[in-house]
């Protein structure tokens, strides 16, 4: 029997338990162990709790008791997430977590820890939710080399630019919905303004090329400057707006220059796979040399499918107990290509009284034929992100998306 404790009983970390209890059977079948949540740690009593004989305050009488060979950690955040984690793995306990800010921050580190000490530290669940997309990127594509990974890993971003599309609606009043009804925190500024994204694009990231990416280098940007009139151009050309986590190889001159990253709302065509990912739903998109494109697809989010994806993790400790899996990545840290010399097009608005010096100094666009009044819309050649902001001074545009073919 493998024994487990659980930090933190909130919404991932009581689904955790959750799921080991209710699908004991199909987990021990495939695990080979009887999995046994034997403490749930948290601050608060659960009086009336179905497990609240299981609830401990100490995180002493967990990592004290060398029964507890796994702890799923779905606390959140760095403290006391990192001290706990950091801890349990120096004891030789496995940790399992869905904690992406923990992951992105420190996971490298955390990784070599648990090969020195013959344990594991795996976090499915920190990207995508309950879809499967770490192990994938680890193991199903292990004779891959991965050149892209392009993603929609924020739901509520995605539900709100989805309502926006739909309802022709302001961000504000979405954003209002989408927290009524629980999708976007009170404070929502880690979702909307691209910073969970950038987290998860950077653990993504460094499995792609195998060193750590730090999610501060990686250029971010959210969807709080997009409107309803930006989904009415959008419609006009046949395209809609995603915000997009994407990381790929960078090359001019056919040489490798190494891995550019960004998080930002971009005009994508019906042709794209990610298209037509609406709603909460979340999808990556995986280019690889001998396979070409893979996509994966589910919730992104939720208390059951990301407890899942963690409770997997455990199956997967218990099936190689005492044995430290590949790490991910090591500790070395890439660098970026500046995406200033990135080449892409751009979708511009600008005032109607600017459509001369705007087809001057852009040269060569396609028009945008729209029913917005007082305006003028194209769609730029392709052009280096540096060039298209001195030409965007130079003509004063009201806003740009970018647009991914």
């Amino acid at each position: 029997m493998i024994q487990v404790a659980v930090l933190g009983y909130g919404t991932v970390g009581s689904g955790v338990v959750e799921v080991i209890e209710r699908n004991r059977q199909e987990i021990t079948r495939k695990s080979g162990e009887e999995i046994h949540v034997k403490y749930i740690l948290d601050l608060r009593d659960f009086p009336g709790d179905p497990y609240e004989n299981k609830v401990v305050h100490d995180v002493e009488q967990i990592l004290n008791d060398p029964q507890i060979q796994i702890v799923c950690e779905t606390m959140g955040g760095l403290k006391p997430a990192y001290d706990f984690t950091k801890r349990a793995l120096l004891s030789g306990k496995s940790v399992c977590t869905s904690n992406k800010e923990l992951v992105a921050a420190h996971g490298s580190e955390l990784m070599r820890i648990a090969g020195e000490n013959k344990c594991n530290y795996l976090f499915e669940a920190s990207v995508g939710g309950g879809i499967p997309i770490i192990r994938p990127m680890k193991e199903s594509l292990t004779a891959e080399k991965i050149e892209a990974v392009t993603g929609i890993l924020n739901g509520t971003t995605n539900y709100i630019l989805s309502k926006m599309e739909k309802e022709g609606a302001a961000f504000e009043d979405v954003l209002r919905q989408a927290q009524e009804k629980g999708y976007a925190e009170k404070n929502p500024q880690a979702d909307v303004e691209g910073h969970d994204a950038c987290r998860k694009i950077a653990i993504l990231s460094s499995l792609m090329c195998g060193k750590y990416v730090n999610y501060q280098d990686i250029y971010t940007e959210g969807i709080t400057g997009i409107t309803a009139e930006d989904f009415v151009y959008a419609h006009a050309c046949g395209k809609t707006i995603k915000l997009l986590a994407l990381s790929r190889t960078f090359q001019r001159e056919g040489r490798e220059e190494g891995l550019y990253a960004m998080v930002a709302p971009f005009m994508i065509s019906r042709s794209n796979p990610l298209f037509m990912v609406d709603d909460v739903f979340n999808a990556i998109c995986v280019h690889s040399d001998r396979m070409g494109e893979s996509m994966y697809y589910g919730k992104g989010a939720g208390k059951l499918p990301t407890a899942s994806a963690v409770v997997s993790d455990v199956a997967d400790c218990a099936r190689h107990a005492g044995k430290a899996l590949m790490s991910s990545w090591d500790s070395q840290e890439a660098s970026l290509a500046d995406i200033d010399q990135i080449s892409r097009r751009f979708f511009v608005r600008v005032s109607e009284d600017k459509e001369s010096r705007a087809l001057q100094t852009f040269e060569s666009v396609s028009v945008i034929e729209a029913d917005v009044a007082g305006e003028f819309a194209f769609i730029t050649d392709s052009m280096t992100e540096e060039d298209f902001r001195k030409k965007a001074d130079e003509v004063g545009i009201i806003s740009r998306i970018r647009v991914e073919e």
